[in-house]
């Protein structure tokens, strides 16, 4: 009789791990997609194939653990999985650190006084003068922020990674407030005014070069980069202003210029598409649907 159940448990484990074998082949295409995800979201330098390496050893793992009794579709579980492997691969590298949100709150602070004083976004120069520092410490605060910034662009919560990344299956509610959120994203970059909307699509959607992006606006990289720190700060606002209100920054003039034009903004990005527009840009599973080229 044991020998029988032996034999039954080895025969399991054979069909177990062709199964595996069979989900991780199928899936692969998912990791590159998610890979590609973020790639377009930090700097150049970060490498693909450390990505790429974490991604299939969390996708393996994944067909591994993975109980199809449970109901929960295998793309969705592996989604979470191997955007949680990829965000702890970034964390390894302590893009978020202390300093780093010491020194970007200080200069958001001086960026918003300057904008209430003057009516206008601030040059890195004038940051730099009335920070006393260098204009290259500016800039290297500046890319910093953009590298951490990651987190919120995904998700655009204030929350540590396992709040970003559940270890859990996400229930329906969930998945469909994620795809709300991500709907939502794309309208409010949709409403950004010209400028910001074609660095937020050149830098982060179709990975193109600073000095690319520089060049077609006929502008510095410098103020690219200015201009890619204020876009990130509309989109998190705009998304506030319609998912969330309460998080929404008091205006240091509610009747000033700035505040009437961010206004009109929100109003842009709530105008922006319907319930089923935004829910198209996901699958019911919240996977992001990759737009078909001709």
């Amino acid at each position: 009789m044991m020998v029988q159940e032996q034999a039954t448990q080895a025969v399991q484990s054979v069909r177990t791990a062709a199964e595996a074998e069979e989900l991780i082949v199928k899936h692969l295409p998912l990791v590159g997609h998610l890979v590609r995800e973020v790639l377009a979201r930090v700097p150049v330098h970060v490498r693909r194939e450390e990505l790429m390496s974490a991604g299939n050893l969390a996708l393996v793992a994944a067909a591994k653990s993975f109980d199809d009794s449970r109901g929960a579709p295998f793309a969705a579980f592996a989604v979470v999985r191997v955007r949680g492997a990829l965000m702890d691969e970034l964390r390894g590298q302590d893009w978020a650190s202390r300093s780093v949100r010491v020194k970007a709150r200080k200069m958001n602070a001086v960026q918003d006084e300057f904008v209430s004083k003057h009516g206008r976004t601030p040059t890195t120069a004038e940051i730099a003068g009335i920070m006393e520092v260098e204009t290259r410490e500016v800039t290297a605060v500046q890319d910093d922020v953009q590298r951490s910034a990651l987190l919120s662009l995904q998700g655009f919560t204030g929350g540590v990674l396992e709040e970003v990344v559940p270890e859990r299956q996400p229930g329906p509610e969930e998945t469909l407030l994620g795809r709300e959120r991500i709907g939502y994203l794309h309208s409010a970059i949709d409403a950004l005014p010209d400028r910001l909307r074609t660095v937020v699509r050149g830098y982060f959607f179709e990975e193109r070069p600073m000095a690319e992006i520089a060049e077609e606006l006929g502008v510095h990289e410098s103020r690219v980069s200015q201009l890619r720190a204020e876009a990130i700060a509309l989109l998190r606002d705009g998304l506030n202003s319609q998912l969330d209100p309460e998080r929404l920054p008091e205006p240091a003039r509610p009747d000033g210029c700035a505040a009437r034009r961010k206004a009109a903004y929100y109003a842009s990005v709530a105008a922006q598409g319907t319930m089923r527009s935004r829910l198209s840009h996901t699958s019911s599973l919240g996977v992001p649907v990759i737009a078909k080229t001709a």
